[in-house]
């Protein structure tokens, strides 16, 4: 895949790697280069924990890159500023899991952030499109991920991790500006920003613990009593896997969840009797977990909101025609059908039978589907 490129600068390699040691130091660096974005990306650990491990944040300004260490991020009052402002734009790629450690380490959701992956795929280069490819794909440079999955936590770090670790920020800036140029000539320009706040907004509205259960779709086919077991459950283990700092499935997997929600077990031997669940489980939690069965049984789920099953046969043709219309439209502004209408967003729609409801396909996405929109509110009304 080739593209054609405006003339853009990337900013050469450091010949030392410059270290920012003191919170004060940093303070003073954020502010060094006004009107400039802050290009950030962020090494970390999670593999035996629940809470993410900070190993490194790597930042940049124009043409100066810098490391940090995250006891030093952590104390600079100006980064914890920087990362909450909504005017002071953040360049980041597959922002995700930084979103998320920034949330865990620091207790802050970052604003003003730009995905520059999400902005690839706009400007049509692909959905999903990795870093490493896509910097090779518009600037030639070939990336070394050798050091990709090396222990980011010990000190000192190797000169290898330490050149890594400039590479994945040195080209986001003029990564942006590419996305940009070309996000203009479609008209498209603002949709990148009002599709990074929606993301991270909507990453940030996900720690509401009442709602976790609904992510568990196997567990469709409960009773609405049994959902609401599963629904006490599941708070309970995200408690105690934070209070543990364990992986929710070291705590208690989901079908387990889901298993003694279904079998509603009332005594310590039926849970025991539940296929799976190890006997260290039981001696641990058994009676916690006997007594949110029987929370869950005596609640009031009138008006539980369900898990959303799958789609029936008729409604899998129903979605496959619907499809069409959105296919249409995604090709036409050369955009990934992925991005326009991810399949869970569509199958909401075949089972509501409305857009009117749906805040995710206003916005730049209803610029985008104007030329089909009659086509698909008839085809929905039929």
């Amino acid at each position: 895949m080739t593209f054609s490129l405006p003339a853009i600068a990337v900013p050469p390699a450091p010949e030392t790697i410059n270290w920012i040691t003191l919170p004060e130091e940093l303070n003073t660096w954020l502010d060094s280069a006004p009107g400039h974005p802050l290009v950030l990306d962020t090494e970390f650990e999670r593999v035996n924990t629940f809470y993410p491990i900070p190993g490194l944040v790597q930042l940049g300004l124009g043409d100066q890159f810098c490391l940090v260490d995250p006891d030093v991020a952590e104390q600079s009052a100006r980064f914890r500023e920087v990362i909450v402002d909504p005017d002071f734009t953040k360049l980041l790629y597959a922002m995700s899991e930084d979103l998320e450690l920034f949330r865990d380490w620091l207790g802050i959701n970052p604003k003003g952030v730009v995905d520059l992956q999400i902005g690839a795929a706009m400007a049509g280069a692909g959905f999903s499109l990795g870093y490493a490819r896509f910097v090779e794909t518009l600037f030639g440079d070939t990336l070394d991920k050798s050091v990709t999955r090396s222990d980011w936590i010990s000190r000192p770090l190797s000169d290898a991790q330490q050149r890594y670790a400039i590479e994945d920020i040195r080209f986001l800036a003029p990564m942006h500006q590419w996305i940009t140029a070309h996000l203009r000539e479609r008209g498209l320009e603002a949709a990148l920003v009002e599709e990074s706040t929606r993301f991270a907004d909507e990453l940030a509205g996900q720690d509401d613990l009442e709602k976790h259960y609904l992510r568990l779709r196997g567990g469709w086919t409960l009773t609405p009593q049994q959902q609401s077991v599963l629904q006490k459950l599941v708070v309970w283990r995200e408690l105690e896997s934070r209070e543990r700092d364990r992986p929710r499935g070291r705590v208690l997997a989901d079908p387990l969840l889901i298993a003694i929600a279904d079998r509603l077990p009332a005594s310590i031997s039926e849970i025991s009797n539940i296929q799976g669940i190890p006997a260290g489980v039981v001696r641990r939690y058994g009676e916690a977990l006997l007594a949110l069965v029987e929370e869950g049984r005596k609640a009031d789920n009138s008006g539980i909101e369900r898990i959303a099953p799958p789609l029936t046969r008729d409604q899998q043709m129903f979605f496959k025609q619907l499809k069409r219309f959105f296919r249409s439209a995604a090709e036409a502004a050369d955009i990934p059908i992925e991005l326009l209408a991810p399949r869970k967003r569509l199958e909401k729609v075949v089972q509501d039978g409305t857009m009117a409801d749906s805040p995710f396909f206003q916005g730049w996405r209803a610029q985008i589907l104007e030329p089909v929109m009659n086509d698909i509110e008839d085809y929905l009304k039929s």
